[in-house]
C-alpha cells in the first residue's frame, strides 16, 4: 500500500470515528503531524482563557457552549450531547501549526492537492508531511482587490463560481464594499441580482461550512457584510455565523471587538444575537482597561446600549474619561451619540466633547451636527456656546444650506429650548422670499417652532405670517382635523388669527371629531385657548360660535413659601397681597398686589373697597415663572407665558416675572430687595424711598 492510499485510509477511519447518530453532526478536522481538533468546542467560557492558546498540557478540558439552547455540560467524560449536536473531547496533544487555512469544495471537507470538477483548489491531508509542505503559496483575491476589479456584486459572484477561493469571506466584503458606493435605488437592484444569482446559494453554503476554520477577523467580517447587505436575521447562514461567533468570541482582538459591536448594534434582539451580546458584555467588563482605541471604546458603547450594568457603564466612562486628552475631533463628535445610546449623562464627556467640536466646527459635518443635538435632547444636556456655535456657524455659511437642511437643526433647537435668533431671522427671510418651499408638512413645522420660542421679526413678522397664513389656508382642503387645531392654536399663540382656518376648525363636525378622538384632553385645552383669544384679543373673528366648547380643568398650585415670606416682609404681612388667585379664562396668578397708578403705594386689600374707581388701582400679578417657561439661557418668554402675559395685560394686570431659581437660591434679605425693584416703578424708586414699615 502506498503512502497516499494510507494516508486516505487513515483519515477515513479517523473521520468514520466522529460520526454522530445525531441529525447535524460535528466533523472532526485532522491536522498534519498526527493530531486531530474538534472545530466546534470550546474550553469552559471564561474571558480570562487566553484566546484558547494553552495547547502544550495535553489537558482534557471541560466543554461548553455558550449559545442559545446548549448550556449543558461536563468535565472529564468522553463527550456531551445538545440538542442536535453532538461533540467530543479533544486530546491536545500540540500548538496547531496550520490553524484555520483549508480550502473547500462544495462536496467535500478535504481531498488530495489538485483541482475538482468545480476548478476548486484541494489540499492533501498527509499527516507524514511537513507543515511548510500542506501550505500552498498561492495568491488569494483579497476583498479590495476583488471591489477595485468588479464594479456590481454579480461581477463578484462571477468569478467566484468560476474559480472559488478560500476563504469565502472576501466575496462577501468585496460586495459589501461595491454596494456602500451606490445610490439607494442602483443598490436596491444589485442586491436583487445578487439573491436571484445561481453562485449566492453557493458562496452561502461555503461560507457556513469555513466558519468555523476561518480566522477570526474573517467571521466576523463576513458576518458584518452579510448582515450590512441585508441578508434577513433569520436565515440558516446569519444564526450559524452567530452562533460560531459565540464558541470562538475569546479569539477577538480589539479589532474583531469592534467589529461585532457595530454588527451587534445594527441587528435586532433574538435569543442568538442576546446571547452574543450578553458574552460580549462579560468580556468588555474583563478587558476595558486594555482597550487602545477610542473609537473601539466607542463602538463597544453603542453596542452594549442602556442595558448594560452600571458598574460597566461607569467603567466605559471612567476610560473615556482617561483618554479624552486623546480624542481627535471624530471621537469628540461621535461620542454624543454613544453616550445617548448608554443613556450615560457624562457631563465631564459631554462638556470636553464639546468644547472640541465648537473649536473645530468647520470639521463638523450636517448629519454629526444633526446626531449631536439629538443626543444632547436625549441626554437632557444644554450648553449654551456648542448651540450657539452650531447655529453661528449655520448663519456664517447660510448659502450652502438647503432650507430643509436648516429647518431640521431649528426643529432640534426647539426641542431643547434655545432660540438662535439670527439663524430664525434668516430662515424667516428665505421663506418670505421663497414661499414656494412652503407645503402642509413645512408648514405645519414651522409654525410649531417659531410659536413654541415665540420668535418674531421687528420688520418682517407681518409678512412672514400673511404668508404662512396663505399657505395653510392653501391646504385646507387635505388637512386633518387634529393638525388645523395645531396650526390654529400655533397662531394664537404668535397673535395672529387666519379666518379661513378658523372658520373651518369652528365648523360643528369638526369640534366633535376633536372631542372624540386623538388626544381629547390636549384638544379641548387648546380650543379653550382659542376660545379665549377670539374673546380677548383684538381679531377681526367677530362672529360667536354655538359650538359648546369643552371645559378644561384649573391649572395646578405650586406654593412658593420663600417668595410668600419676602412679599410679606417687603409689604408688611400679608394683608397687603392675595395669593393663588384664580382669574376668568381658567388662568391663575400666583400673588395679586394692589397699587396706586404709579405702583409707589401698596393698598391692603381689605381697603381696596373704598378706592373711588377701578382707575385708581394697579392690579400687579406676580407669577412664578420656572426655567422651562423660557427660551435656554435668557429671560425670553416661550409662546404659552407670552400668551398668558398679553392676556393679563388686556384684563388690567401689570405682570411681575420672577424667576422661581433666583429666589431659592437668595438669602431673605436680598430676595426682600430683589422684589422691591421688580414690583415698584423706577419712577417711585429714584423720587421716594418707599417707608415700608408704612406702605400698609
Amino acid at each position: 500500500m502506498n503512502n497516499k492510499t494510507g494516508c486516505f485510509l487513515w483519515n477515513l477511519r479517523q473521520f468514520s470515528t466522529l460520526v454522530s447518530t445525531c441529525k447535524r453532526r460535528t466533523v472532526k478536522l485532522v491536522y498534519p503531524l498526527g493530531f486531530c481538533r474538534t472545530v466546534n468546542v470550546l474550553p469552559y467560557w471564561n474571558p480570562r482563557n487566553k484566546f484558547l492558546n494553552d495547547h502544550e498540557n495535553g489537558m482534557q478540558l471541560s466543554i461548553k457552549y455558550f449559545f442559545q439552547d446548549a448550556l449543558s455540560f461536563k468535565s472529564g467524560d468522553v463527550g456531551f450531547q445538545t440538542n442536535g449536536i453532538s461533540t467530543v473531547r479533544v486530546p491536545m496533544n500540540d500548538r496547531l501549526l496550520c490553524p484555520r487555512r483549508l480550502s473547500f469544495d462544495s462536496k467535500r471537507s478535504f481531498a488530495t492537492v489538485g483541482m475538482s470538477d468545480g476548478g476548486l483548489k484541494k489540499i492533501d491531508f498527509d499527516h507524514e508531511v511537513s507543515n511548510e509542505d500542506v501550505l500552498i503559496k498561492e495568491t488569494k483575491p483579497s476583498h479590495q482587490k476583488l471591489s477595485q476589479e468588479y464594479n456590481s456584486l454579480s461581477d463578484v459572484l462571477d468569478a467566484f463560481s468560476k474559480a472559488p477561493t478560500f476563504p469565502s469571506s472576501n466575496y462577501f466584503s468585496a460586495m459589501w464594499k461595491i454596494a456602500k458606493t451606490m445610490s439607494e435605488d442602483q443598490k436596491c437592484i444589485e442586491k436583487q441580482l445578487m439573491f436571484n444569482h445561481p453562485a449566492f446559494s453557493q458562496l452561502c453554503e461555503h461560507l457556513m461550512r469555513e466558519a468555523k476554520i476561518m480566522y477570526c477577523d474573517h467571521l466576523l467580517f463576513s458576518l458584518h457584510a452579510v448582515v450590512k447587505l441585508g441578508l434577513p436575521q433569520n436565515t440558516l447562514l446569519v444564526q450559524t455565523l452567530l452562533r460560531v461567533v459565540q464558541v470562538r468570541i475569546n479569539e477577538c482582538d480589539e479589532k474583531c471587538l469592534s467589529v461585532l459591536s457595530a454588527v451587534l448594534a445594527a441587528m435586532e434582539p433574538c435569543k442568538n444575537v442576546d446571547a452574543l451580546r450578553a458574552g460580549l458584555r462579560i468580556l468588555v467588563e474583563q478587558q476595558v482597561w486594555k482597550i487602545e482605541h477610542v473609537f473601539t471604546l466607542q463602538t463597544l458603547m453603542k453596542c452594549l446600549g442602556k442595558d448594560a450594568p452600571n458598574t460597566l457603564k461607569r467603567k466605559l466612562e471612567m476610560k473615556a474619561v482617561r483618554e479624552l486628552d486623546r480624542f481627535s475631533v471624530p471621537n469628540s463628535q461621535h461620542m454624543f451619540e454613544a453616550l445617548a445610546a448608554m443613556n450615560l449623562r457624562s457631563v465631564v464627556l459631554l462638556n470636553g466633547c464639546s468644547k472640541m467640536v465648537v473649536d473645530n466646527i468647520h470639521e463638523c459635518p450636517f448629519k454629526k451636527m444633526v446626531c449631536i443635538l439629538q443626543s444632547c435632547r436625549d441626554l437632557r444636556y444644554r450648553n449654551f456656546d456648542l448651540f450657539k456655535g452650531i447655529a453661528d456657524y449655520v448663519v456664517s455659511t447660510f448659502d450652502v444650506w438647503k432650507l430643509k437642511q436648516v429647518f431640521l437643526l431649528l426643529a432640534l433647537f426647539e426641542n431643547l429650548g434655545f432660540r438662535p435668533v439670527g439663524l430664525m431671522d434668516l430662515f424667516m427671510k428665505k421663506v418670505v422670499e421663497e414661499p414656494e418651499f412652503l407645503n402642509m408638512k413645512n408648514t405645519l413645522a414651522i409654525l410649531l417652532v417659531y410659536s413654541s420660542l415665540n420668535h418674531f421679526h421687528e420688520h418682517q413678522n407681518k409678512e412672514f405670517l400673511d404668508i404662512m397664513a396663505d399657505a395653510l389656508t392653501g391646504c385646507l382642503h387635505q388637512i386633518s382635523s387634529e393638525n388645523l387645531l395645531n396650526a390654529v392654536y400655533s397662531f394664537c399663540l404668535m397673535n395672529h388669527f387666519p379666518l379661513a382656518a378658523i372658520n373651518q376648525l369652528l365648523q360643528k363636525d369638526i369640534i366633535s371629531e376633536l372631542q372624540t378622538s386623538g388626544n381629547v384632553k390636549r384638544n379641548a385645552y387648546k380650543l379653550h385657548l382659542l376660545a379665549t383669544c377670539l374673546e380677548l384679543e383684538d381679531t377681526p373673528y367677530r362672529k360667536s360660535t354655538d359650538v359648546a366648547l369643552p371645559a378644561v380643568p384649573s391649572a395646578p398650585v405650586y406654593p412658593n413659601a420663600k417668595l410668600e415670606e419676602a412679599l410679606s416682609s417687603l409689604l408688611g404681612g400679608e394683608g397687603c397681597f392675595s395669593k393663588n388667585v384664580q382669574l376668568p379664562h381658567n388662568y391663575h396668578i400666583d400673588f395679586e398686589i394692589r397699587m396706586d397708578p404709579s405702583r409707589s403705594q401698596v393698598f391692603p386689600v381689605s381697603d381696596t373697597d373704598v378706592v373711588s374707581s377701578a382707575a385708581d388701582i394697579q392690579r400687579v400679578a406676580v407669577l412664578c415663572i420656572p426655567r422651562s417657561s423660557y427660551c435656554f439661557n435668557s429671560n425670553h418668554p416661550r409662546g404659552l407665558l407670552a400668551m398668558k402675559m398679553r392676556h393679563l395685560n388686556i384684563m388690567g394686570f401689570h405682570v411681575v416675572l420672577v424667576n422661581s431659581w433666583e429666589i431659592e437660591r437668595l438669602e431673605i434679605n436680598d430676595a426682600v430687595t430683589f422684589l422691591k425693584n421688580k414690583i415698584y416703578s423706577s419712577e417711585a424708586l429714584l423720587t421716594t424711598d418707599v417707608n415700608l414699615e408704612n406702605t400698609c
